[in-house]
Protein backbone atom coordinates (compact mmCIF):
# COMPACT_ATOMS: atom_id res chain seq x y z
CA UNK A 1 0.00 0.00 0.00
CA UNK A 2 1.70 3.79 -0.90
CA UNK A 3 1.19 6.28 2.01
CA UNK A 4 1.85 9.10 -0.16
CA UNK A 5 0.17 12.26 1.00
CA UNK A 6 -0.96 9.87 4.24
CA UNK A 7 -0.55 11.21 7.95
CA UNK A 8 1.07 8.77 9.88
CA UNK A 9 -1.19 6.81 12.46
CA UNK A 10 -1.46 8.79 15.37
CA UNK A 11 -0.83 6.58 18.36
CA UNK A 12 2.37 5.53 17.18
CA UNK A 13 3.83 8.02 16.39
CA UNK A 14 3.35 9.14 19.69
CA UNK A 15 5.14 6.25 20.87
CA UNK A 16 8.41 6.89 18.67
CA UNK A 17 8.35 10.42 19.63
CA UNK A 18 8.55 9.95 23.77
CA UNK A 19 10.62 6.87 22.66
CA UNK A 20 13.52 8.56 20.41
CA UNK A 21 13.31 11.64 22.78
CA UNK A 22 14.26 9.35 25.52
CA UNK A 23 15.96 6.57 23.82
CA UNK A 24 14.15 4.17 26.42
CA UNK A 25 10.80 2.72 25.42
CA UNK A 26 10.30 1.64 29.43
CA UNK A 27 10.46 5.86 30.31
CA UNK A 28 8.30 6.08 27.23
CA UNK A 29 5.82 3.69 28.68
CA UNK A 30 5.76 5.87 32.30
CA UNK A 31 5.13 9.27 30.21
CA UNK A 32 2.48 7.46 28.56
CA UNK A 33 0.71 5.87 31.03
CA UNK A 34 1.40 2.32 29.22
CA UNK A 35 3.06 -0.37 29.40
CA UNK A 36 6.39 -1.21 27.80
CA UNK A 37 4.45 -3.70 25.63
CA UNK A 38 2.05 -1.23 23.92
CA UNK A 39 5.16 1.05 22.88
CA UNK A 40 7.13 -1.30 21.16
CA UNK A 41 3.45 -2.56 19.81
CA UNK A 42 3.44 1.38 18.61
CA UNK A 43 7.05 1.66 17.24
CA UNK A 44 6.68 -1.67 15.04
CA UNK A 45 3.77 -0.93 14.12
CA UNK A 46 5.00 2.77 12.77
CA UNK A 47 8.11 1.61 11.20
CA UNK A 48 5.94 -1.21 9.06
CA UNK A 49 3.97 2.24 8.00
CA UNK A 50 6.89 3.65 7.20
CA UNK A 51 8.79 0.97 5.39
CA UNK A 52 11.87 1.49 7.28
CA UNK A 53 13.60 0.96 11.02
CA UNK A 54 13.74 4.03 13.64
CA UNK A 55 16.20 2.09 15.96
CA UNK A 56 18.89 -0.33 16.45
CA UNK A 57 19.57 -2.03 19.96
CA UNK A 58 22.78 -1.14 21.27
CA UNK A 59 24.57 -1.96 23.83
CA UNK A 60 23.31 0.05 26.79
CA UNK A 61 20.23 0.95 25.28
CA UNK A 62 17.82 1.77 21.73
CA UNK A 63 20.06 4.46 19.12
CA UNK A 64 18.34 5.89 16.35
CA UNK A 65 18.95 4.78 12.68
CA UNK A 66 20.35 7.67 10.50
CA UNK A 67 15.81 7.81 9.15
CA UNK A 68 14.71 7.58 12.30
CA UNK A 69 17.07 10.74 13.49
CA UNK A 70 15.69 12.48 10.37
CA UNK A 71 12.13 11.66 11.45
CA UNK A 72 12.14 12.50 15.26
CA UNK A 73 14.09 16.08 13.91
CA UNK A 74 10.85 16.76 12.26
CA UNK A 75 8.19 15.41 14.88
CA UNK A 76 9.44 17.02 17.59
CA UNK A 77 8.70 20.42 17.07
CA UNK A 78 4.94 19.11 15.42
CA UNK A 79 4.19 17.13 19.28
CA UNK A 80 5.28 20.47 21.18
CA UNK A 81 3.22 22.84 19.11
CA UNK A 82 0.28 20.00 19.52
CA UNK A 83 0.92 20.27 23.43
CA UNK A 84 1.26 23.64 23.89
CA UNK A 85 -2.08 24.18 21.86
CA UNK A 86 -3.98 21.58 23.71
CA UNK A 87 -2.76 23.43 27.04
CA UNK A 88 -3.64 26.81 25.40
CA UNK A 89 -7.40 25.59 25.29
CA UNK A 90 -7.76 23.89 27.84
CA UNK A 91 -6.25 26.33 29.76
CA UNK A 92 -4.09 24.00 32.42
CA UNK A 93 -0.98 25.90 34.04
CA UNK A 94 1.72 23.85 34.01
CA UNK A 95 4.08 27.00 33.01
CA UNK A 96 6.04 26.38 36.41
CA UNK A 97 6.89 22.73 35.52
CA UNK A 98 7.75 23.21 31.29
CA UNK A 99 10.66 24.31 29.90
CA UNK A 100 10.52 24.92 26.22
CA UNK A 101 13.62 24.38 24.67
CA UNK A 102 14.58 25.36 20.81
CA UNK A 103 17.65 23.89 18.93
CA UNK A 104 19.01 23.33 16.15
CA UNK A 105 17.74 19.92 14.58
CA UNK A 106 21.03 18.33 14.21
CA UNK A 107 22.47 19.30 17.73
CA UNK A 108 19.63 17.99 19.34
CA UNK A 109 19.13 14.61 17.62
CA UNK A 110 22.87 14.08 18.34
CA UNK A 111 24.12 15.98 21.10
CA UNK A 112 20.91 16.90 23.62
CA UNK A 113 18.33 14.00 23.01
CA UNK A 114 20.35 11.16 23.80
CA UNK A 115 21.36 13.06 27.03
CA UNK A 116 17.95 13.83 28.05
CA UNK A 117 17.06 10.96 29.60
CA UNK A 118 19.98 11.45 32.39
CA UNK A 119 17.94 14.71 32.75
CA UNK A 120 14.54 12.93 33.34
CA UNK A 121 15.61 11.01 35.64
CA UNK A 122 16.58 13.84 37.89
CA UNK A 123 13.85 16.04 37.21
CA UNK A 124 10.68 13.52 36.64
CA UNK A 125 8.52 16.52 37.80
CA UNK A 126 10.08 18.70 34.50
CA UNK A 127 8.56 18.38 31.47
CA UNK A 128 11.00 19.20 28.03
CA UNK A 129 9.92 20.25 25.52
CA UNK A 130 12.38 20.68 22.33
CA UNK A 131 11.41 22.50 19.17
CA UNK A 132 14.29 22.46 16.22
CA UNK A 133 15.48 25.37 14.42
CA UNK A 134 18.57 26.87 12.63
CA UNK A 135 16.97 30.66 12.51
CA UNK A 136 18.41 32.64 15.51
CA UNK A 137 17.29 32.79 19.04
CA UNK A 138 14.72 35.44 19.47
CA UNK A 139 12.88 35.52 23.22
CA UNK A 140 11.34 38.98 22.53
CA UNK A 141 8.96 36.58 19.62
CA UNK A 142 9.35 32.98 20.50
CA UNK A 143 7.28 31.55 23.47
CA UNK A 144 10.72 29.47 24.56
CA UNK A 145 12.51 29.75 27.90
CA UNK A 146 16.05 29.00 26.73
CA UNK A 147 17.75 27.63 23.19
CA UNK A 148 20.48 26.04 21.93
CA UNK A 149 22.70 28.60 19.48
CA UNK A 150 25.41 28.55 17.08
CA UNK A 151 28.03 31.29 17.40
CA UNK A 152 30.02 33.47 19.12
CA UNK A 153 28.10 33.49 22.59
CA UNK A 154 28.05 36.96 22.96
CA UNK A 155 24.40 37.65 22.11
CA UNK A 156 22.30 41.16 23.94
CA UNK A 157 20.26 40.20 26.38
CA UNK A 158 21.19 36.80 26.79
CA UNK A 159 23.30 35.23 29.30
CA UNK A 160 25.05 31.65 27.94
CA UNK A 161 26.54 28.07 28.54
CA UNK A 162 29.24 26.79 25.90
CA UNK A 163 28.56 23.52 25.51
CA UNK A 164 31.36 21.89 23.29
CA UNK A 165 34.29 22.14 21.72
CA UNK A 166 33.68 23.16 17.72
CA UNK A 167 36.26 20.69 16.05
CA UNK A 168 35.80 20.50 12.35
CA UNK A 169 36.90 17.18 10.25
CA UNK A 170 36.04 16.41 6.47
CA UNK A 171 34.61 12.81 6.94
CA UNK A 172 33.28 10.04 4.26
CA UNK A 173 32.29 6.62 4.16
CA UNK A 174 35.22 4.10 4.12
CA UNK A 175 33.79 2.83 0.64
CA UNK A 176 35.52 5.92 -0.82
CA UNK A 177 39.18 4.92 0.83
CA UNK A 178 39.73 8.86 1.32
CA UNK A 179 43.69 9.25 2.36
CA UNK A 180 45.21 12.18 0.84
CA UNK A 181 43.95 15.81 0.70
CA UNK A 182 44.60 16.19 -2.85
CA UNK A 183 41.36 13.74 -3.47
CA UNK A 184 39.08 16.17 -2.38
CA UNK A 185 39.55 17.78 -6.07
CA UNK A 186 38.03 14.83 -7.18
CA UNK A 187 35.01 14.30 -4.70
CA UNK A 188 31.72 16.03 -3.64
CA UNK A 189 31.79 17.90 -1.08
CA UNK A 190 28.65 17.86 1.14
CA UNK A 191 27.64 20.91 2.69
CA UNK A 192 25.24 22.02 5.77
CA UNK A 193 23.16 25.26 4.64
CA UNK A 194 23.16 26.47 8.32
CA UNK A 195 27.19 26.17 8.35
CA UNK A 196 27.89 27.42 4.69
CA UNK A 197 31.68 28.51 5.77
CA UNK A 198 33.14 25.33 7.33
CA UNK A 199 34.28 24.21 4.03
CA UNK A 200 36.11 27.35 3.34
CA UNK A 201 37.44 27.69 6.45
CA UNK A 202 38.76 24.09 6.64
CA UNK A 203 40.13 24.31 3.27
CA UNK A 204 41.66 27.45 4.02
CA UNK A 205 43.57 25.99 7.68
CA UNK A 206 45.06 22.63 5.30
CA UNK A 207 46.34 24.75 2.91
CA UNK A 208 44.39 23.03 -0.42
CA UNK A 209 43.97 26.04 -2.87
CA UNK A 210 43.10 23.77 -6.05
CA UNK A 211 39.61 22.50 -4.37
CA UNK A 212 36.24 25.10 -4.98
CA UNK A 213 34.76 25.43 -1.28
CA UNK A 214 31.54 26.44 -2.34
CA UNK A 215 31.32 23.41 -5.19
CA UNK A 216 29.26 19.99 -4.25
CA UNK A 217 25.64 19.40 -2.58
CA UNK A 218 23.83 21.59 -0.24
CA UNK A 219 21.82 19.98 2.78
CA UNK A 220 19.44 22.35 4.87
CA UNK A 221 20.77 20.80 8.02
CA UNK A 222 24.33 19.02 9.00
CA UNK A 223 22.14 15.85 9.59
CA UNK A 224 21.33 15.48 6.22
CA UNK A 225 24.74 15.68 5.40
CA UNK A 226 26.42 13.19 7.44
CA UNK A 227 23.32 10.77 6.08
CA UNK A 228 24.80 11.79 2.44
CA UNK A 229 27.79 11.14 3.67
CA UNK A 230 27.25 7.66 5.45
CA UNK A 231 25.71 6.68 1.79
CA UNK A 232 28.96 7.85 -0.05
CA UNK A 233 27.89 10.36 -1.75
CA UNK A 234 30.51 12.35 -0.78
CA UNK A 235 32.44 14.33 1.50
CA UNK A 236 31.23 15.83 4.10
CA UNK A 237 32.92 18.58 6.60
CA UNK A 238 31.56 17.65 10.14
CA UNK A 239 31.09 18.89 14.14
CA UNK A 240 33.81 16.14 15.18
CA UNK A 241 31.80 16.01 18.82
CA UNK A 242 28.64 15.07 17.00
CA UNK A 243 29.63 12.49 15.43
CA UNK A 244 31.55 10.16 18.13
CA UNK A 245 29.71 7.62 17.46
CA UNK A 246 30.43 7.00 13.77
CA UNK A 247 33.68 7.59 14.29
CA UNK A 248 33.59 4.65 17.03
CA UNK A 249 31.77 2.02 14.91
CA UNK A 250 34.03 3.17 11.77
CA UNK A 251 30.68 4.18 9.56
CA UNK A 252 32.48 6.99 8.99
CA UNK A 253 36.13 8.00 8.61
CA UNK A 254 37.92 11.28 9.34
CA UNK A 255 41.67 10.56 7.69
CA UNK A 256 42.27 13.83 6.61
CA UNK A 257 44.45 16.41 9.07
CA UNK A 258 44.14 19.19 10.65
CA UNK A 259 41.40 19.11 12.70
CA UNK A 260 39.91 22.68 13.15
CA UNK A 261 39.04 23.76 15.97
CA UNK A 262 36.51 27.17 16.10
CA UNK A 263 37.68 28.01 19.56
CA UNK A 264 34.99 30.14 21.33
CA UNK A 265 32.77 29.67 17.95
CA UNK A 266 30.92 27.06 18.80
CA UNK A 267 27.20 25.83 20.71
CA UNK A 268 25.86 27.68 23.72
CA UNK A 269 22.31 27.06 25.88
CA UNK A 270 21.34 30.74 26.14
CA UNK A 271 18.80 32.36 27.88
CA UNK A 272 17.06 35.73 28.68
CA UNK A 273 19.51 38.22 31.30
CA UNK A 274 16.51 40.30 31.44
CA UNK A 275 14.18 37.90 34.00
CA UNK A 276 14.83 35.81 36.62
CA UNK A 277 15.17 31.68 35.45
CA UNK A 278 12.66 29.77 36.37
CA UNK A 279 13.56 26.99 38.96
CA UNK A 280 13.01 24.31 35.44
CA UNK A 281 15.19 26.53 34.13
CA UNK A 282 18.10 26.47 36.79
CA UNK A 283 17.79 22.17 36.78
CA UNK A 284 18.22 22.63 33.40
CA UNK A 285 20.71 24.89 33.19
CA UNK A 286 22.79 23.32 36.64
CA UNK A 287 22.64 19.88 34.72
CA UNK A 288 24.11 21.19 31.56
CA UNK A 289 27.16 22.79 33.50
CA UNK A 290 27.31 19.30 35.19
CA UNK A 291 27.52 17.49 31.90
CA UNK A 292 30.17 20.30 30.73
CA UNK A 293 32.43 19.91 33.34
CA UNK A 294 32.65 16.80 33.36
Amino acid sequence: MAHRDLLPPLNPARAFEATGRLLSITKAADELCVTPAAVSRQVRALEQFLGTALFVRARGGLELTPAGARYLSDLMPLFATLRAATLAVTGRNTASNTLRIRSPATFAVRWLIPRLAGFHQQHKHIDVQVTTSFLPLDFQREDIDAGIQLGDGQWPGMRTLQLMRNELVPVAAPSLRLRFKKQLASQTLLHSMARSDDWMLWLRAAGVRDVNPAQGMKYETSLLAYQAAIEGHGVAIAQKALIEKELADHTLVAPLSPTLDRGGYTYYFAWPSGKPPSAALRAFHDWLAGMVEA
